[in-house]
């Protein structure tokens, strides 16, 4: 392994002259970068003379698994920039043959080695755009925003250490990289445009600067600067200082889409029979998106008939509390630009709840230390209520710099069709202090008119978070109103409030040493009905886990996790179910289904995660034990199995392949009640780095017994208004099949090619393949091209 070059050893170099050195291991991370006005090209090798003048940052610290312990390997990071650009210049170092690099697809580089170049261009240590490139220069770009999100109602509990890799990878920037391997690790050379930044106004600036490295062979994560566990990850970063005179020039994108799809049904409907004869019907259409950056520091999108059909196919997910939904990312490159400055406490904006939007308008940016997010959209009339109007959606996020580290912020959401409308009033506050903490609050009202009448009430969060090195916790109180809705975010259960305890302690071995760290997080959380918060009546559920992830020498982790749970049961879920039973005189009689009493659970989750070999990597998690059944509201037995294997048989080829298995028994007899079982296999192969083919299936098998009263073991019942009579309910089945394949070219963002095919399919047997029936199918072709003005 090469180490950095030592002083005397730069002084006696040809360069030594023009040449400064930033050693952050030596607190040098206060760095004045040299303006050169010469055009490179970028081809991955450092050798025109532009970078003999670059500003040198060495001196990496190790941050994962144990911080603050000088890098394993060594890594150069060369830093000049001209009038339009900043340029990086990468040499990483590791020991011959153990670099992972792949030619991959945009995003997906996260199992090669790589290397990320983290600018916060406002220096305020709340957020910063990310540029990551892997070995052979493949990009993985996003931002990383600190203060603005916070606990979700799922999430309380959690303990609060930061997640020094959190990185939202769904936004896209231009900018050129290339790299090659090396004999003893990989050079990577990159431009940044300042027509892609955003940035003050000023015009002489500092900017926060940080480089995050990732070593596959070790599992090591490095950073320059030493990154410890405290309240702000950013705050830590180096900076630049004294940049000036940076031209942006007009930024105007101009991005005309054109679309074609094709879908196909049945033209006779059958569930028995397949059928030869098919209807096809096409949808061609023109739209387009701009984007205006109106100041260095405010960019204006807007966009006319938008296109999605570049998203890959949401992963199959199995619900393990069918009580409530689950949620999706976004991955639609309108709503995806910009989205972290709309992002609040508790997902109160959520832009899948636009489902298909007939034209958008977005601005964003920031302005004297306030982040500014102002969005609207119109959605298709047939995802209105009546089907008559069209929904609109209009979000206003404001979020102020407090101090070095604090933030405020107020949002506005609403959702409205014709008469009706739902909007939200939010206000969050998030105060750091003494470096390892946080108190986070949040309040929200909301305020429904629908036809079925008005709803209305309150959402709130307090926080208080400690992070460090060996201990860490995070205590927590969210309570959401019964007639609190979110039309425009993302919000499961209501009605409810919940305190939380989590403890963090954490182990550090000796570097080589088999365990590397060792954290355990006791937690526990309890959940009182909302008009009903008092000791008189007790919690209706709580939980007790203590989790722990344990890190080994060479990558392999292991999780392990004991949970204890009891759940009040809710006549509220069983509304319009029925039972037969009899009188006291002996008459049969119809009453409404209703199971009393609550159900304690015992479960546990054990995981083991393998490091990321040369061609292969894989992880296992299974979490079994007894847990509450919804569907009757009785005990059961739980088994859940979640595994996924990544093959890489060649630099160009990745094979991915999940399996999802989920059952539940009845802990009475032992007899099934529901089972889910989804295998899912996706091949991806490059051919450069801007065209791909991709090959996607899965299969989603699913089955749920007929409900029986746990009492008596007679049917559940539902009332039949057609025919005035009382039916069971029966044993239900899905075989559902999805097959997809996409030929893509995108040599930048915005700038595409695809063309695809979808079909579904299904089956009665589950696995059997002998009478797989399509069900509709479709084509799709995309063109669009970017015109960077």
């Amino acid at each position: 392994v090469q180490l950095p070059p030592t002083q005397e050893q730069l002084k006696s170099s040809p360069a030594a002259a023009v040449r400064a050195v930033y050693n952050a291991r030596a607190e040098q991370i206060s760095v004045q970068l040299p303006r050169v006005e010469a055009e490179i090209v970028i081809d991955g090798r450092l050798d025109e003379p532009a970078w003999q003048q670059a500003a040198l940052l060495t001196g990496f610290w190790q941050n994962k698994p144990v911080e603050a312990r000088p890098a394993k390997d060594s890594t150069q990071v060369l830093v000049w920039y001209s009038q339009n650009a900043i340029y990086f210049g990468i040499r990483a170092f590791a020991p011959s043959g153990n670099t992972r690099a792949t030619l991959a697809d945009r995003d997906k580089i996260d199992s090669d080695d790589y290397v990320q170049i983290i600018l916060d261009t406002f220096n305020d240590h709340r957020q910063a755009m990310v540029f990551g490139v892997n070995p052979l220069g493949v990009q993985g770009d996003g931002v990383r925003v600190e203060g603005g999100g916070g606990t979700s109602a799922a999430a309380v509990g959690s303990a609060g250490a930061n997640n020094f890799n959190s990185v939202d990878l769904t936004p896209d920037f231009v900018y050129q990289s290339k790299g090659h391997l090396t004999a003893d690790g990989f050079e990577v050379e990159v431009r940044i445009p300042f027509k892609s930044l955003r940035y003050q106004s000023t015009s002489v600036q500092d900017w926060g600067i940080n480089i995050y490295r990732k070593t596959q062979y070790s599992g090591f994560e490095d950073t320059w600067t030493k990154t410890l566990r405290i309240a702000s990850f950013l705050g830590q970063s180096g900076t630049i200082r004294g940049l000036h005179d940076l031209k942006r020039g007009l930024v105007l994108d101009l991005n005309p889409v054109a679309t074609t799809r094709v879908d196909g049904i049945p033209a006779v409907s059958s569930t028995t029979v397949p059928t030869t004869t098919w209807k096809y019907s096409a949808d061609p259409q023109i739209g387009g998106n701009v984007r205006w950056g109106v100041t260095s520091n405010l960019t204006f999108n807007g966009t006319i008939n938008p296109d999605f059909s570049q998203v890959e196919a949401d992963v199959g997910q199995v619900a393990s509390d069918v009580r409530f939904a689950v949620s999706f990312p976004e991955k639609r490159p309108f709503f995806v630009e910009g989205s972290e400055l709309f992002s609040t406490p508790n997902s109160l904006v959520y832009t899948r709840t636009v489902v298909n939007p007939l034209t958008a308008v977005k601005l964003t940016g920031k302005v004297s230390g306030t982040n500014i997010g102002v969005l609207t959209a119109l959605d298709a009339k047939n995802l209105s209520f009546d089907g008559r109007s069209n929904p609109l959606f209009g979000v206003v996020r404001i979020r102020r710099d407090i101090g070095r580290s604090s933030t405020g912020g107020i949002t506005l959401t609403n959702r409205s069709e014709g008469d009706s409308y739902n909007r939200i009033a939010n206000a969050d506050f998030r105060f750091v202090f003494r470096r390892l903490y946080y108190a986070q609050f949040q309040y929200a009202q909301s305020f429904t008119q629908s036809p079925s009448g008005s709803l209305h009430g309150p959402l709130f969060e307090a926080v208080y978070d400690r992070t460090g090195k060996n201990y860490g916790f995070h205590y927590s109180v969210l309570g959401i109103a019964p007639g609190f809705r979110a039309a425009t975010g993302f919000v499961s259960r209501t009605g409810f409030i919940r305190p939380g305890i989590a403890n963090r302690f954490t182990y550090y071995g000796k570097r080589g040493a088999l365990i590397e760290a060792w954290t355990t997080t006791p937690s526990w959380n309890a959940t009182w009905d909302y008009n009903r918060a008092s000791t008189q009546y007790g919690p209706i559920e709580w939980r007790t886990s203590a989790s722990s992830t344990i890190s080994l020498h060479g990558g392999w982790a292991i999780g392990l996790s004991p949970l204890f749970e009891r759940y009040h049961f809710d006549q509220r879920f069983h509304s319009g179910q029925f039972i037969h039973t009899q009188t006291a005189a002996g008459a049969d009689t119809i009453v409404r289904y209703f199971v009393p009493g609550n159900a304690p659970t015992r479960a546990g989750s054990f995981g083991v995660t393998t490091p990321q070999f040369s061609n292969f990597s894989a992880s296992v998690s299974v979490n079994a034990g007894t847990s509450a059944d919804f569907l009757e509201h009785a005990p059961s037995r739980l088994i859940s199995v979640t595994s996924t294997v990544n093959w890489r048989p060649s630099r160009q080829l990745r094979i991915q392949a999940i399996y999802a298995h989920q059952q539940f028994n009845r802990d009475r007899d032992g007899s099934l009640l529901t089972l889910a079982r989804i295998p899912r296999l996706k091949g991806e192969y490059q051919l450069s780095r801007a065209i791909f083919l991709r090959l996607v299936g899965q299969y989603d098998a699913r089955q749920v017994s007929a409900l029986r009263d746990p009492r008596t073991d007679l049917p559940i019942l539902v009332f039949n208004s057609g025919n005035k009579t009382y039916l069971p309910i029966a044993a239900s089945h899905s075989n559902n099949v999805r097959l997809d394949w996409l030929f893509s070219y995108q040599p930048r963002p915005g700038t595409v090619v695809f063309a695809g095919y979808g079909s579904s399919l299904t089956e009665e047997d589950p696995f059997n393949f002998s009478d797989v029936r399509r069900v509709n199918d479709g084509f799709f072709f995309k063109v669009s091209y970017l015109f960077r003005m």
